[in-house]
Order: structure tokens, then C-alpha cells, then sequence
């Protein structure tokens, strides 16, 4: 890749996108100040940086409810009996591969992992865990905590503001 430096402007594109990823790229460019084609052919080369991962859509949960039923979410530690590289790489697998798992990260000074999983029910949240805490093995503990309330969600990163409100 020829430059692969990024500037104010892409960092305005970036966060005008977490904002909201169905902008037109004529409404992105004017957002940042740049005209559709260059928010356009910058975007391209943002993603193709890598630093775009996805373009997804956050759904709110309790909207849905009403036709999916309350749901159930739970973060979880857990931690395993052995933790040499293959260990956590095996598990981390397991953990990512279910569709269930939300979120998975490898954390020190605790549990080995902590996952947020979203299922639509306790049932659910019991056949989960039988697979990926009881069956495979090398488990050696789960705790649990299921959320009552969710006060915010937000899978913003933080960009440099100074930088963003260059453009």
C-alpha cells in the first residue's frame, strides 16, 4: 500500500461512520468536508488498511422484545485448568465459534476469559455452558453474572476529538 498514514479527514469519515454506517457517501463527504468521490476512495482505502472491520446494525434489544422475548445476557469468567498457549487458543476457538458469545477477550490477573453472551433464555444459557464449560474440558472455573438492566451500549471506539474537529 502506498501511504498508509491517515489524517484528520479520515478520522472524521471514521467517526461520522460509527455514528452511522447507511450515511450516503455524499452525506459523509459533506459531514467532513470533502466531496462524495473522495469520501468514497478514502473510505476504500480505510477499509482496505484494515481499519474498518464490518459495517453492522445495533439492534435495541428491548424493542425486540416484545417479539423475541426478554432474552437473557451474562458476562462470564472463566478460567482453565491449564494455561499453556495451545489451552487458550483451544478454548478461545470454541468460545468465538459460538454463536452466542458476543464477545470474548484473553484477560489477566483474574480469569483467564471473560465472555458476554446473549442467549434468549436460562435453557439456553444451560445447554451454552454444557458445551463450552463441561464437555470440552480443561474448565476449571465459571462465574457467572446475569444482567438485570442494561444501562449502555456503545461499540464506539474513541477517536482523537482534536483531530476530528480539524475538518
Amino acid at each position: 500500500m502506498k501511504d498508509s498514514s491517515i489524517d484528520a479527514i479520515d478520522i472524521a469519515l471514521l467517526d461520522a461512520l460509527q455514528d452511522d454506517a447507511s450515511l450516503s457517501w455524499a452525506a459523509l463527504g459533506q459531514r467532513c468536508g470533502v466531496s462524495a468521490p473522495t469520501a468514497l476512495r478514502r473510505i476504500r482505502r480505510l477499509q482496505q488498511l484494515g481499519l474498518i472491520e464490518r459495517h453492522t446494525v445495533v439492534l435495541r434489544p428491548e424493542r425486540l422484545a416484545a417479539w423475541l422475548g426478554q432474552g437473557l445476557t451474562a458476562i462470564v469468567e472463566v478460567a482453565l485448568e491449564q494455561q499453556g498457549a495451545e489451552h487458550l487458543q483451544a478454548f478461545e476457538q470454541r468460545a468465538v465459534a459460538e454463536r452466542a458469545v458476543q464477545q470474548c477477550y484473553r484477560v489477566s490477573a483474574g480469569p483467564d476469559f471473560v465472555l458476554v453472551v446473549a442467549v434468549p433464555d436460562m435453557a439456553a444459557y444451560h445447554a451454552l455452558a454444557q458445551r463450552l464449560f463441561t464437555q470440552a474440558g480443561n474448565v476449571r472455573h465459571v462465574k457467572a453474572y446475569f444482567s438485570v438492566h442494561r444501562a449502555k451500549f456503545d461499540p464506539r471506539l474513541p477517536l482523537p476529538t482534536a483531530m476530528v474537529g480539524d475538518v
